[in-house]
């Protein structure tokens, strides 16, 4: 490595701070969150009805449980009697929820000082449990379920023969080199 791009490197590091992995996670989330209601909205119409509606709950559940902890992280409450909404939106609301929030949680996470992260935050379950996790781990956490949840609705769309969206990291690595190029 020349000593220019370790000299780069080294000012990114000491600029990004402790958010850095955490940057890179929400990013990449936002990038895949985006693939797939993409994948869903073109291929909506190939799946059953007992499909899309399965599709559209998987969504909203994803969907919820980042409105929840990004309530939790604001240290404000909330609506949600659980993971997902009441009633079951549609996949055009769900998609403008979705990205509103990746973005916010994006901003969020570009906004965090040295130490953030590490701060705890004490917020209760929808079951009522009490509960305490770090920023960061609340972000790791929203970050980690929905990689869970997109890889459920995708293996969805490929059992019926429908090629999901790209999900994973050397994907949006390649795909998005200017956000690569960063860390």
């Amino acid at each position: 490595m020349s000593v220019e791009k370790i000299a780069s490197t080294q000012r990114m590091h000491a600029t990004a701070g402790a958010a850095h992995p955490y940057a890179q996670l929400v990013a990449m989330k936002r990038w895949a969150d985006r693939g797939l209601y993409e994948a869903a909205d073109r291929n909506l119409g190939k799946l059953s009805p007992q499909d899309a509606v399965l599709m559209r709950r998987v969504l909203d559940h994803m969907h919820a449980v980042d409105r929840i902890f990004q309530h939790h992280l604001q240290g404000l409450p909330h609506t949600f009697r659980a993971a997902r909404s009441e009633e079951l939106p549609e996949i055009g609301a769900l998609a403008s929820g979705t990205r509103e929030i990746d973005d916010w949680y994006v901003a969020y996470v570009d906004g965090l000082a040295a130490g953030d992260a590490d701060e705890p935050v004490d917020f209760v379950f929808t079951s009522g449990k009490p509960a305490r996790m770090t920023r960061g781990e609340i972000i790791l956490h929203v970050c980690l379920h929905g990689s869970y949840h997109r890889g459920n609705a995708g293996a969805l769309l490929q059992l019926r023969d429908i090629t999901p969206s790209r999900d994973g990291i050397t994907d949006f690595l390649e795909a998005e080199p200017s956000r690569a190029n960063a860390y």
